[in-house]
C-alpha cells in the first residue's frame, strides 16, 4: 500500500510530500506518528517545497547580479547606514505600499550590495523583483523599440514588486533613454517600489536627466517621501584589498 501511495504522489507531482513520506518510511518513524500528525507533516513539506521552489524561481528571474543578504551588512560607524532603519526596510513593507528607496554614495560603498539585498529579502516573501544595471536597461530598451518587442519588455517590468535601477546618473540622458525612463518609471509608478542607487547625490539627479519638463516629471514621481540611504566612507573593495576585517 506504502508503494502504491509513492506512486500515486509522485504523479501528482506532490514532490514535498513524496520525499517526506517516503523518508519517513526508510528510516522507520511513519509508524511513530498518529493519522492526524502524519498528514500535518506531510502537508508542511509540501507546502516547503512549493514555498522554496517558489523563492528559487524569483530569485533566478530577478536577475540579481550577485549574492547579497542583509545579515552580512556591515554597519561600520563611519559608513552612516542606520542598523535599526535597514532591519525596518528588510521587512519589505515598503513594497506594500509602493515606496521608494534612494541609496547614494561613492564608487565601491556597498550601494549595489544594500539594493539587491533588500532585492533578496523581496524574492524570500513572495514579491516579485528585477534587478537592472542603468548603463544595460537603456540599450536594451532602444533596441526592443526597433525590433517590435518593446511593449513586450515594459510589461515585463509593470509585472514586477519592485525594481532595482542600479547606476543611475554614471551618463547624461540622451532624448531617448529620457523618454524611455519617462515612460517606465509613469507605468510604475504608484504600483511598484523602486530602488535606485547612484554614485550622485539626489540633487545633481535633474543635471543628468537633462531637459527640465521630463526631469521634473520623473524625479516628482521617485523622490517625494523616499527613503535616502546615504553611504559613506571609502570603497569597500580598497578595504578587502588591504585584508581588513570588513564585509558590505
Amino acid at each position: 500500500m506504502n508503494t502504491t501511495t509513492l506512486e500515486k504522489l509522485r504523479k501528482l507531482k506532490f514532490t514535498g510530500m513524496y520525499n517526506a513520506f517516503k523518508a519517513n518510511l526508510e528510516n522507520g518513524k511513519a509508524e511513530e506518528y498518529t493519522s492526524d500528525q502524519m498528514l500535518a507533516l506531510l502537508v508542511d513539506a509540501e507546502y516547503d517545497y512549493r514555498m522554496n521552489k517558489r523563492i528559487g524561481s524569483l530569485i533566478i528571474n530577478a536577475r540579481f547580479r550577485y549574492k547579497a543578504s542583509i545579515e552580512e551588512m556591515n554597519y561600520h560607524p563611519d559608513r552612516n547606514i542606520d542598523r535599526n532603519f535597514i532591519q525596518r526596510l528588510a521587512d519589505c513593507t515598503f513594497i506594500s505600499r509602493a515606496e521608494n528607496i534612494l541609496i547614494t554614495g561613492s564608487t565601491g560603498c556597498g550601494k549595489s550590495y544594500l539594493a539587491t539585498a533588500l532585492g533578496f529579502n523581496a524574492c524570500e516573501k513572495g514579491y516579485r523583483a528585477m534587478y537592472m544595471s542603468i548603463t544595460k536597461l537603456f540599450p536594451k530598451l532602444k533596441m526592443a523599440k526597433a525590433d517590435g518587442t518593446y511593449i513586450k519588455e515594459i510589461a515585463k517590468i509593470e509585472r514586477m514588486n519592485l525594481v532595482i535601477f542600479d547606476d543611475f546618473g554614471i551618463h547624461p540622458l540622451d532624448a531617448q533613454s529620457r523618454a524611455i525612463l519617462m515612460e517606465v518609471i509613469e507605468d510604475i509608478h504608484g504600483k511598484t517600489s523602486m530602488i535606485f542607487t547612484s554614485q550622485l547625490p539626489v540633487n545633481k539627479w535633474f543635471e543628468v536627466i537633462g531637459e527640465r519638463t521630463i526631469a521634473d516629471a520623473i524625479l516628482d514621481r521617485i523622490t517625494p517621501e523616499a527613503h535616502r540611504i546615504e553611504i559613506e566612507g571609502e570603497s569597500m573593495r580598497k578595504r578587502r584589498s588591504r585584508k581588513d576585517d570588513y564585509d558590505y
